[in-house]
């Protein structure tokens, strides 16, 4: 009897460690992932230190933290996957996912794209990242719906300024004859077409080159690319108009976007808002630092008194303001 009651309690007690076992195995093991696993490509055309690039980093964080871990993002920088057009062509035909591209280059392929080059529409960049949540910007997003693609929100770099080799252009009728790269946008070439110049559509890599030569005389660009690209050891003067704001469209296949759950959409509306966000943040609190940068450089760094633009900024509106309605209400919303 004894016996028994030994092996009894035996048995007890070994049940009773494995109950607890199995317990302490249950809250030890983290929760298992739950939904489908993403391995996205998104691509861009600037360099890694670069803004845009820091805010395609910014987006594959969130995208890991939001989605524990289902959503991985392989970015492919600096036109590693070809020209703009080549791109928007991968994410419209779905072997690319997500692309930064510039609403520049979007302009040429959907119109509405051009309000965002209105001359001196915003102060600056945060005046500029306030108009990106407005129901006309998002109008501006939707035309893309018909070439395969979802747009979901504008990133921002800095403004657009003014390089010259060896210039210093003090009024708009400064311009007259020079020859000035300029992104191959309509409302960017007849801007510039407007002020006399004579607007040449360069490819990014071959920008230094061209101004080192002079087959061109200066550039349309921003602080940001000026100190990446290092264009200061090739221009000596620096115009800081901030005439344009300079907006990248983020974009993903809209295919990809509508299958997914409404769930993993916002994941992804949410990762690109936050990486929006930084972006601007970021670069907002950069632009004093930029022009130090550029001047302990050697490029001279200066103003043109925007009221001597108003003539041009007047013919810009009313030309595009007639081309689409979306254009028009965009410019009437935010011209001050």
């Amino acid at each position: 009897m004894r016996r028994l009651r030994n092996v009894g309690l035996s048995l007890f007690v070994f049940t009773l460690m494995l109950m607890i076992a199995a317990c302490s195995n249950s809250v030890a093991k983290p929760a298992a992932k739950t939904g489908e696993t993403y391995n996205f490509k998104l691509a861009h055309i600037t360099p890694t230190d670069h803004m845009w690039h820091k805010a395609a980093e910014k987006f594959k964080k969130e995208l890991d933290q939001r989605s524990d871990g289902r959503m991985q993002l392989e970015i492919y920088p600096a036109s590693q996957l070809g020209t703009e057009a080549d791109m928007v062509q991968q994410i419209s035909s779905g072997s690319v996912d997500f692309g930064f591209i510039t609403a520049a280059y979007m302009s040429s392929r959907a119109e509405s794209f051009t309000a965002w080059f209105a001359p001196y529409l915003f102060k600056d960049l945060e005046e500029a990242n306030a108009a990106r949540d407005t129901e006309v910007a998002k109008k501006i997003l939707g035309s893309l719906d018909e070439q395969g693609i979802k747009g979901l929100d504008y990133l921002f770099a800095g403004s657009r300024v003014m390089l010259f080799k060896d210039k210093e252009v003090k009024k708009p009728e400064d311009m007259k004859g020079l020859s000035f790269r300029v992104t191959q946008s309509p409302p960017l070439q007849d801007y510039y077409k407007s002020l006399g110049a004579s607007p040449e559509s360069l490819p990014l890599p071959e920008v230094y080159a061209a101004i080192q030569t002079g087959v061109i005389d200066g550039m349309d660009m921003d602080l940001d690319a000026t100190i990446t690209n290092k264009y200061h050891e090739v221009a000596k003067y620096g115009a800081v108009t901030n005439h344009m704001v300079w907006p990248s469209v983020a974009m993903i296949n809209k295919v990809t976007y509508e299958k997914m759950s409404d769930g993993d959409k916002k994941i992804i509306d949410d990762s690109i808002k936050a990486a929006a966000d930084f972006a601007v943040k970021t670069r907002s609190a950069q632009e004093d630092e930029f022009k130090k940068t550029l001047s302990d450089k050697g490029m001279k760094i200066y103003e043109i008194d925007e009221k001597l633009f108003d003539p041009y900024i007047k013919k810009f509106d009313e030309k595009y303001e007639q081309t689409d309605p979306v254009i028009k209400e965009f410019i009437e919303t935010f011209r001050k």
